[in-house]
């Protein structure tokens, strides 16, 4: 996937989407689980599949936003040592193993305040990752890691949800790179049955205040979810149902499991 110097690896993922019809489909794994290389392992596949963006999970003791298939994944990571040191070795790796998508960090904020921001922004355009999401950032603290995304070409990612009010999702807009992330309900992480009825009413108050494209998440498990998403925003990110089918393949069956689920979720 090619960017031109002024377009990041994220905006010409979308502008591909745009241009070809497409609801993106990215895929969210927690880096060191089950085992601590499985992300390596597994990536070129959902790749394959037609991910058009990988999340990656820094793993924390305390993922407060997340269901407990995730936070089951994040408290496994741990115990395999992964660190944010070792995230940044992983992402380094899969651009050295040809993964060429957008990849993006989804993290909370204090192992990156430990890190140090900008060291870790500067790290992060270094070892190719193009953004970086912190569920647990409220937009009215985000100023300094804002500067330091901004001064090494990182998007910075920020979440609103249904209960979140036109001023905070103006204040969003004006901040935010990349694409917004928009939390379809109320909650945790996690896979359910049916999307919620109002969030077509959601997307289209996010719409009034953004030009930049909207991905959906927390409860996408099925294609009809994606379909019925895609009428609305550009993207879907899925991860519980994608964390939930890895815990359960052998290794040798991980990348046909990943390549197929992703598959499935466009419709093919």
């Amino acid at each position: 996937m090619t960017a031109t110097k002024s377009e990041s690896r994220i905006s010409a993922a979308f502008t591909r989407l745009r241009s070809e019809g497409e609801t993106g489909v990215i895929p969210y794994v927690t880096v060191g689980y089950p085992e601590i290389d499985t992300v390596q392992h597994v990536v070129p596949a959902l790749v394959e599949g037609g991910a058009t963006m990988i999340e990656l999970g820094i793993p924390f003791s305390d993922p407060l936003a997340d269901g407990a298939t995730v936070q089951h994944s994040s408290f496994e990571a741990l115990k395999n040592g992964v660190t944010v040191e070792y995230c940044l070795r992983t992402a380094r790796e899969l651009r050295a193993a040809g993964v060429d998508v957008p990849l993006a960090f989804m993290g909370y904020f204090n192992p990156i305040a430990s890190y140090g921001l900008d060291r870790f922004a500067e790290q992060c355009a270094e070892a190719g990752v193009d953004g970086l999401i912190v569920p647990d950032l409220p937009v009215g603290e985000s100023d300094e890691l804002v500067k330091a995304c901004r001064r090494h070409g990182r998007d910075l990612i920020f979440m609103v949800a249904p209960t979140s009010t036109d001023a905070l999702i103006g204040a969003v807009a004006q901040q935010a790179s990349g694409f917004i992330y928009c939390v379809s309900l109320t909650g945790t992480t996690g896979a359910r049955s049916s999307l919620p009825s109002g969030l077509a009413a959601f997307l289209a108050r996010v719409r009034e205040k953004t030009d930049l494209p909207l991905a959906v998440g927390f409860g996408i498990s099925k294609p009809e979810h994606v379909a019925e998403v895609g009428k609305y925003a550009e993207a879907v990110a899925v991860g519980s149902s994608v964390i939930d089918r890895l815990g359960r393949a052998s290794r040798e069956q991980q990348p046909e499991v990943m390549r197929d689920f992703v598959r499935y979720l466009r419709g093919l």
